[in-house]
């Protein structure tokens, strides 16, 4: 019985080579293999060695998936079959004996159905051969209500609801989607201190990975404490992440179990342990640099460098807010990530992937992450990555998901059909001190209104007409509120919320940076917000990168780019000077010291390396390169480069088919694109010159001219800014 068990074995894990021309990829429920890979991940938190698991609902996958597709062919083709989990294979609706590692498909037209239960990974199937193999093609369900009769005749299916297949890039048969694991390489400290029972070691930079150990011998206790500072790895009693180790080892090289972020490892040791030297594993998500950027100023090229190393850093098998602390998916963050991603990876796996994750499944009975504000950064990022990505087909699979979350905003709206925070609703809008979220906030009935056009957007898409004029029509009317109840002429701008139908008479930024880049006000109200608002220095300031993020495009947005690249300099400038190797989740100039390190009441508490840091890179992209696509997918885009005081800058955008290039001076501009038709549009006090283009004069010194795909075109002008 043992040696028929080892047998099956291994025909399930299709023992064999595989061939050459074989296709095929591992298939999911669309959705489950992201929720349960976020599972994973969400759940690795710990604080000083203790378990820290998120505090909002977490869904499972489906632990019973049916898989089909129907082929016709026209000769007969073996395949190969790999399942994680028990299955069982039918072809045309007759059940074949056991469970294959590989199987005949006679010439002709067939239906395959593998059915398979999971309980502990999702449920996925790998198909391999040359006309008959797996991709997202296929549909899958999680029901498939059939039922078979007295007679012995199986139901119909009349009522199954079938989607197509998830997948992402696990394209061969061994490589398993319950097995994936960020890639790691072996990096080595850049310089050790020694101490008395042990050493502090610096490893140059921030960093995320595994501590190893070379030649661990001895017995007895090894303590390890990290630090994205020195100061965080030399506070034993307080520093954010550690391992207690009991060494009982001779001569072996050791790598700790769990990954963690720290650039300074302080490593104590009783005196009968002791080890030849210490590196780490280095891991990463293998993701492209596509996007570029250089200037004449150094300190700017030093903050996209660090900014994109940021980026690199929280990106992981989802977009995470920072790699000490939280290492967890909140949608808020992750908005920002999906930007600054698509001007430096263009990954728009990740972006999906995060999404699925953040949206789990009905029924809805929280915002996501508990947040407010975070539910409607999720249906604007899902506007964003269909003008960014052109995929409608990721629309047409969730719109029920999109329809059910607003259902659950829209049945929490008060007598006045605003969002007003409810028991177990965090509004969080920003880390400000004494910022009031009481009644009916303005930015989030700002957040609601986009969204809602959000919804519009992709009922339309997804052929519900009667959906898209619902949205629009509520869009349009919450939109008439605001302006009624929030715009204060007085104050030419946005008041910050209303308390018992009273309004108060605080202004704050949010609503009011965030109507100008939504191009909810008219010229004299944007020049009204500048002027009362944003360089009003009795507003409350922002002190994080997360709001600095919006308000700086605000501030571009309204061609202001002079200004923001000072501010640039001046905030996350400051940092560097301060040592940093990537971009903190607060900087406040005013604090100095340790202090710097302090949040959350926790000496150390602040993360040093936070997605929202690295906003720099899509600053630079959209508002300084002056790339954006104007229709989905770049099919049109517009590329108005701005030079904002900078003497020269050369960077490339990446797009879904290709990269768009570009250099500017103040006397020369050279553009090339591999994508749609673009616009470039530019100001110049003379005519500008290019051969074998047509320059049109569309204003007082406002010039535009086509971009074709594939063409390379020199623009000799005299710019200004």
């Amino acid at each position: 019985m043992k040696k028929l068990f080892l047998l099956a074995l291994l025909g399930w894990m299709g023992a064999g080579t595989v061939s050459a021309q074989q296709k095929g990829t591992w298939i999911w429920y669309p959705g489950d293999y992201e929720i349960w890979l976020g599972n994973e991940m969400n759940n690795r938190r710990t604080e000083r060695g203790t378990f820290f698991p998120p505090f909002w609902k977490l869904d499972s996958h489906y632990v019973l998936v049916d898989f089909h597709k129907e082929f016709d062919l026209a000769e007969p083709e073996e395949v190969e079959i790999r399942v994680e989990g028990k299955y069982l294979v039918k072809m045309d609706g007759k059940t074949l004996t056991g469970s294959p590692a590989r199987m005949t498909v006679p010439a002709g037209r067939h239906v395959i159905h593998i059915k398979v239960h999971n309980q502990a990974t999702p449920p996925a199937v790998y198909v391999g051969g040359k006309n008959v193999y797996t991709d997202d093609s296929w549909l899958v369900t999680f029901e498939d209500k059939e039922w078979i009769d007295e007679s012995g005749k199986v139901s119909d299916t009349s009522a199954t609801e079938w989607l197509r297949a998830g997948s992402w890039n696990f394209d061969s048969p061994d490589a398993r989607p319950s097995q994936f694991r960020l890639e790691t390489v072996p990096q080595y400290a850049a310089g050790t201190e020694k101490k008395t029972n042990g050493e502090v070691v610096d490893f140059g930079k921030e960093t995320f990975g595994y501590v190893k150990f070379h030649g661990l011998k001895g017995k007895g206790k090894l303590n390890v404490y990290y630090g994205e500072s020195k100061e965080e790895a030399l506070a034993t009693g307080t520093c954010e992440t550690l391992d207690y180790l009991a060494v009982d080892a001779n001569g072996v090289d050791s790598v700790l179990e769990g990954s963690r972020a720290f650039r300074f490892v302080n490593i104590e040791r009783d005196p009968g342990v002791s080890y030849d030297s210490i590196s780490m594993l280095y891991e990463y998500m293998p993701v492209e640099y596509r996007g570029k950027f250089r200037c004449s100023d150094e300190e700017i090229n030093r903050i996209w460098d660090v900014g994109a190393y940021t980026m690199h850093l929280t990106t992981r098998e989802f977009f995470l807010d920072g790699i000490k602390r939280d290492r967890w998916v909140w949608s808020g963050d992750a908005s920002q990530s999906y930007l600054m991603n698509y001007y430096l990876f263009f990954d728009s796996p990740s972006v999906e992937r995060t999404m699925l994750l953040l949206r789990g499944k009905d029924p809805v009975t929280s915002h996501l992450n508990t947040i407010m504000d975070y539910t409607f950064y999720w249906f604007i990022s899902i506007y964003d990555y269909y003008l960014y990505t052109g995929d409608k087909d990721f629309i047409l699979q969730f719109y029920p998901r999109m329809e059910s979350l607003m259902e659950y905003c829209l049945g929490r709206r008060n007598e006045n059909g605003m969002m007003q925070g409810l028991p177990g609703d965090w509004v969080f809008i920003d880390w400000a001190d004494g910022l009031d979220k009481r009644g009916e906030v303005s930015f989030e009935q700002l957040l609601l209104a986009r969204s809602l056009e959000t919804m519009a957007l992709c009922a339309d898409i997804y052929g519900d007409g009667e959906g898209a004029a619902r949205y629009k029509r509520l869009s349009g009317e919450l939109k008439d509120k605001l302006f009624k109840t929030f715009w204060s002429d007085e104050k030419g701008a946005f008041i910050h919320n209303r308390i018992d139908g009273k309004p108060t008479d605080n202004v704050t930024r949010y609503a009011n940076m965030f109507a100008i880049f939504f191009d909810y006000l008219t010229p004299q109200q944007q020049e009204s917000v500048k002027n009362n608002v944003l360089l009003n220095d009795k507003v409350q300031q922002i002190t994080t990168p997360y709001m600095r993020f919006y308000e700086l495009e605000a501030l571009c947005a309204m061609g202001d780019q002079p200004l923001v690249l000072k501010e640039m300099k001046d905030y996350w400038g400051g940092m560097l000077r301060l040592g940093a190797t990537s971009f903190w989740e607060k900087y406040d100039p005013a604090q100095s010291g340790a202090d710097h390190y302090a949040m959350y009441a926790r000496p150390f508490g602040k993360s040093l390396c936070h997605a929202w840091g690295a906003s720099p890179i899509y600053l630079l992209g959209k508002y300084y390169l002056g790339v954006k696509p104007t229709s989905p997918g770049y099919a049109t885009y517009t590329v108005e480069p701005v030079l904002g005081g900078l003497e020269w800058m050369e960077g490339t955008v990446p797009t879904p088919d290709g990269e768009i290039t570009l250099y500017c001076s103040p006397k020369r501009i050279r553009v090339k694109s591999d994508t749609g038709t673009g616009t470039l549009k530019f100001r110049s006090r003379n005519k500008p010159v290019c051969k074998g283009a047509t320059i049109r004069e569309t204003g007082d010194r406002q010039y535009e001219m086509t971009l074709e795909k594939g063409k390379e075109y020199d623009i000799r002008a005299s710019l200004m800014d």
